[in-house]
Parts: structure tokens; sequence; C-alpha cells
């Protein structure tokens, strides 16, 4: 069947829907009482605190299934050299690898894209407590599906997970590879799996959430559906799964295959998709063009949901992440919740909603949170506002005009959805939090020394350090559950991708001073170890989170918005509690009368010692500067 005779059913299945909705509303409606209910947002994404984990980057539990060259063919940037090995995990980020002198590769930041430091799943095993001591209630799972690439968008396949990361990464290829990749009754748990499964259930068994984070927009071309096209042609029996401009004529000596790679990129064909509504405004209606294509989706996400399909999904993933989630058509979105919700009801589904226009501006969500698609979007739309007004980046923001643009971000968003954002403040496609606060470029513009040369990369100072405390006191005390990205939690540093993505630093290891500069320019040596007082920090805002709900369900009031003294106040509250957070982000103290809902004496979150009782509803006091306090009633 052709794209254009597809199109056309599509198009009159939505007017025979149309048609018939009226008539249908009564017997909907009716229906609602006794079928799941699948735009109900999962309670518990309300309450978690987020830990995201990059696995090849966070620890390097089995060094026996390190990847090896051969592993990593097939990817960006394509050429490898014949000595390349992986990366010391404690080397300094910017001193170049031995075969980076043989690569043909022409700048650091393409040699940079080649490393890999050897991390694994039971790297995650071995810092579970870790991540319990410290607070964590849910992980989010970069890609772990089978891949050349560190980051994993480009899988090779959707169904299993990457060899390298579980701990026979030979057997489980013999594995993949006697499976039919159509067919799901011939899909085996390879040992990479089986490790999985066991992750989720240690996760499970001290409370821990996961989701797993997928790309279903694009694959890559080590894809076994696109190598079976660039194989057969127009005979394969996946030809339209993929945008394909021209299929190759055996019969000359040219290869004429061409595709639309995602982006852009070659290395990640993209699924080919009806589009139904206008090509260049998101979100797009319509939906994928493959059946089968779906139908493999909806497999793969049912595999994990309930690996082994009895209906009870304690032993599964607790939902997804997904990835370009707004380039892919929304009639697709809708199936997928359907399929997903069925499997596990209490499923969280949350799409990575970020730019309309690049570095501008950032697409309204409103579309995708209407209860047939997402639970929540990555909610960069509170974060760009929030850096610029702690950070005065890329300039200073008035009080009343970071009120005024928080307020705008929670306008026509349902309050259920609201409370299951997360709240991120940096991730693996941004800087890490404090270089972001260190620097002053606008927002994911510019952010890497490769795109300018006077970033800096080096270790943030004491300024920037009480510009993140504040940060993560609102972060903590605001509407939507907090994110961490691995490896903030103790102070980390590093810009854009890919040095985001710098192998987690552990107390346990000893690593090289930072001393080399991507230009060989003069920079200052810094340290490299865990920070134990971050990390204490953020331990003890997790903790307070965690205790008291009202920071989750309570309603929100701006008490003091004064411009002039730049100091903000708001109160979390319910008709018994109430928490007063209180900042000041001027150079000087501040004398401040708070208004709160409740009267009573309030005690400082972190310092017993600090009581203060109320008069007329209102808190007085002193506040140093570039600091923020958080009050609760006692």
């Amino acid at each position: 069947m052709t794209k254009n005779i597809q199109k056309l059913f599509f198009l009159l299945g939505l007017i025979v829907i149309g048609c018939n909705s009226n008539n249908q509303k009564q017997t909907n409606s009716i229906k609602q009482n006794t079928e799941l209910d699948i735009s109900a947002v999962p309670q518990w994404s309300k309450e978690v605190v987020w830990y995201q984990i990059f696995v090849e980057r966070f620890r390097n539990g089995d060094p026996s299934n390190d990847p090896t060259r051969n592993d990593i063919m097939g990817t960006y940037p394509d050429s490898v050299p014949a000595n390349w090995t992986i990366t010391t995990w404690t080397q300094d980020w910017y001193k170049p690898d031995a075969y980076f002198k043989t690569s043909i590769l022409p700048d650091q930041w393409n040699n940079l894209q080649l490393r890999r430091y050897g991390g694994d799943l039971q790297g995650v095993l071995d810092k579970l407590d870790y991540l319990h001591d410290l607070g964590i209630t849910a992980i989010y799972f970069n890609p772990l599906n089978d891949s050349p690439s560190l980051h994993k968008y480009d899988p090779r396949t959707w169904t299993h997970i990457d060899v390298n990361f579980g701990p026979n990464p030979t057997k489980d290829k013999q594995i993949i590879a006697k499976e039919n990749p159509l067919d799901p009754k011939t899909w085996q748990w390879t040992e990479a799996d089986k490790l999985f499964l066991k992750v989720i259930n240690e996760c499970h068994k001290k409370g821990i959430k996961v989701i797993l984070d997928y790309s279903f927009n694009h694959t890559g071309k080590e894809f076994w559906a696109f190598k079976d096209i660039q194989k057969n042609g127009k005979n394969s029996k996946v030809a339209d799964w993929y945008e394909i401009e021209s299929m190759d004529n055996p019969e000359t000596p040219e290869n004429e295959f061409k595709y639309k790679g995602w982006a852009n990129v070659p290395n990640m064909p993209e699924m080919a998709k009806i589009i139904t509504s206008d090509p260049k405004e998101m979100p797009f209606e319509g939906n994928l063009e493959s059946e089968d294509a779906k139908q493999h989706i909806f497999n793969i996400a049912r595999r994990w949901l309930d690996p082994n399909g009895d209906g009870n999904h304690e032993d599964g993933l607790d939902g997804y992440r997904l990835d370009v989630a707004a380039e892919v058509p929304t009639g697709f979105w809708r199936e997928f919740r359907k399929v997903v919700r069925q499997t596990n009801p209490e499923a969280y589904l949350i799409g990575e909603i970020w730019w309309k226009t690049w570095p501008d501006e950032l697409l309204f969500p409103k579309t995708f949170l209407e209860g047939d698609m997402f639970d929540a979007i990555m909610n960069y739309r509170w974060f760009r506002p929030t850096r610029q007004f702690f950070a005065d980046a890329p300039e200073p923001m008035k009080v009343s005009d970071f009120v005024a643009e928080l307020k705008d971000k929670l306008d026509q968003i349902d309050p259920n959805r609201s409370q299951a954002m997360m709240n991120l403040l940096a991730s693996h496609d941004a800087e890490r939090v404090s270089t972001s606060l260190y620097n002053k470029n606008k927002y994911k513009f510019q952010s890497k020394p490769y795109d300018n040369k006077n970033y800096k990369i080096d270790k943030p100072d004491e300024a920037t350090r009480k510009i993140l405390e504040m940060l993560l006191i609102h972060q903590f005390t605001y509407i939507g559950a907090p994110h961490i990205w691995n490896g903030d939690e103790v102070g980390m540093w590093g810009a854009d991708d890919p040095d985001c993505r710098k192998p987690i630093v552990w107390a346990d290891l000893q690593y090289e001073p930072e001393t080399h500069h991507p230009f060989n320019m003069k920079r200052k040596t810094d340290k490299v170890e865990p920070d134990m007082n971050l990390f204490n920090f953020y331990k003890n805002i997790i903790k307070f989170r965690k205790e008291n709900s009202v920071l989750v369900y309570g309603d929100l009031e701006y008490t003091l918005i004064d411009d002039n003294a730049i100091c903000l106040a708001y109160s979390r509250f319910n008709e018994k509690e109430e928490i007063v957070v209180v900042f000041n982000k001027s150079e000087k103290e501040q004398n401040l009368n708070v208004p709160v809902q409740i009267n009573g004496s309030f005690s400082n979150a972190f310092d017993a010692n600090e009581t203060i009782s109320t008069q007329n509803k209102t808190l007085t006091l002193k506040m140093p500067p570039m600091t923020a306090k958080i009050f609760k009633l006692k």
C-alpha cells in the first residue's frame, strides 16, 4: 500500500470517528466507570526523588565485559583507530588518550566521542545502597538497548539490553543472532537482560521505582530492520519502517540507497510517519506508517513492563521516558499509552518535550498533557527561567518577573501533571548544574568550549556554590518531582555534551587532577574528588521533602516579591501544615517581614536554634546575603 493511500484511509478514519463521536459520548462516559482510566497520573510519580543514570559512565562493576573495538563499530564517529582501548576511569578528562594520535578525526571533541569507560549494570547494583542512603526513590535510566554508541539512542535492537552491560557479551550476541526479531515467540532473555531484571527487583526491594529511556523516533544504522532493508531493498518485510528516499539499484555500480536521518544524522535513520497536520508545526497529528513497526514497539513495551507475562507487573519496569517525543505523531503516543496502561495501570510516561525553535523558544506542552499521551514532561520550561533568576544568566531577572514566569509555566496545565513533572537542573544533554550556573551563557547556547573558547571549564567557585544551594532549596520545595543528574550530588562539573558525561566520581577511587585544557590553554589545577558536604546537603533536603507531603500536594502562595531587596518568599500549605521558603538573592543582609497562612511558631528546617513566632500572620527575620531558608510550622 502506498503512503498516499495510507494517508487517505487515515483521514477517512478520522472523519468517521468525528461523525460518530457525538453518538458515542454518552456510551463512553458510562464505560469510563467500568473500564481502566488511562488518563490518571500515578500518585507515586508525584512523590519521588529522581536520579538519572547514564550507565556507561556510572560505575564499572565488571571489567570482564568492557567493550572492544568491534563492539563500538557502526556509530559516530565511524572511524576507530586500531590501537583503541577503553579509557581509565580516573583519567584527567581532557588528557588525550594514546589512540588520539593515530585517529583521523579532526579535533578533540570528535575523539572524546570515541571514549568508553566500561560502566555496566553490575556497577549499578554495587551502588544501590549508596543511592538508597542518599534518599533516591526513582531511577531514570538512559537507554540500555543494545547499541554501539555510548549514549544508546542508535540501537541495534530495542529488544535486548546492551551486551556490554551484562556479564557475558559473547553468549548474548549468539542468543540475539538466533532470534527472529519480528516474532516475539523467539525472543529469549540474554544474560544482560536477566541482570537488568535483577536491577529492577533489587530497586523495588528498596522502594525505588525504575523507568527506562527509549527513542521510537529513530534507530541506529546497525538496527536489524534497517540492515534488512539495505540487504533486500523493496522486497524486505520491513521496507515501510523507515523514511527511505530511494532504494539501491543492484544493477548499477552506484549505491542509490538514501534515507532520512534524525536531525540529518546518518547514524540515526528515522522511522516513517504519516503526518496529517502542518509538518512545520509541532505537535504532529498522525502516526507511524508501518503497523508492523508499531506492533514491534508495543511488544517491546510489554516485555519490560511484565517480563514473565503473568499479569503481575511487580517484576517489571514502572514506566518509560520517551525521547524526542514531540517529533513522533500524537496518534502513536495515544496508542502507546493504551498498551502501556493495559499492561501496568500504574506505569508513568514522561515525554522529552523541549524546543520549538532552538535556542529561543520552548514548546508549549499542553497537547501532550491531556490524559491520552504523557503524565508529565521533562521540565526544562521550569529550569530555564529558574536558572536565569538565580544565576543572572544570561542576564539578571527581577523577582516579579521570575514569579510571573513560574505562574506562566503552570498556566493551563492540569495540577496533577504539574505535580508529576520531572524538575531537572542538568542531564546527559545539558551542562552540569554547577557549570551551568558558573557560566552566564544563554541556556544551551554556546555551552561548551568547542563552541565558545571563553567557556569556563574549571571547578566552579564559592559564589556559584551559594547560588546552587539556593537553587536546590527552590527545586525541592517547588511543585514537581526533583531530579538529580548522576554525579551532581557530589559536585561534579562539566560543560554540555560530552563534558557532562564524565565518569562519576567515587570516594573509593583516586582521580588524576584536571590540568589539561582542550585547546592547550592555561587553566588552574582542580582536584577531583566527591564533595561530601554537598552530598550531605542533598541528603538533608531530600529527607525533608520526603517527610513533608505538603511539598508535594500543598498549595503554593507567593508571599513576598521584593524587586528592590531582591528577595522572594512563598508558602507551601494546607489546612494544618505550612512551610515557608525565603530567598535573599542580594549581596547584603535584609530585614524581612514575610506573611504566612497560619499563625504559630516556625522553626528553621536545618537549624534547630532558629525559631520564630508569628505576629499578625507575619514572620520577621534577618536574611544573610545570598541565602535561602526553610521554616516549618511547629
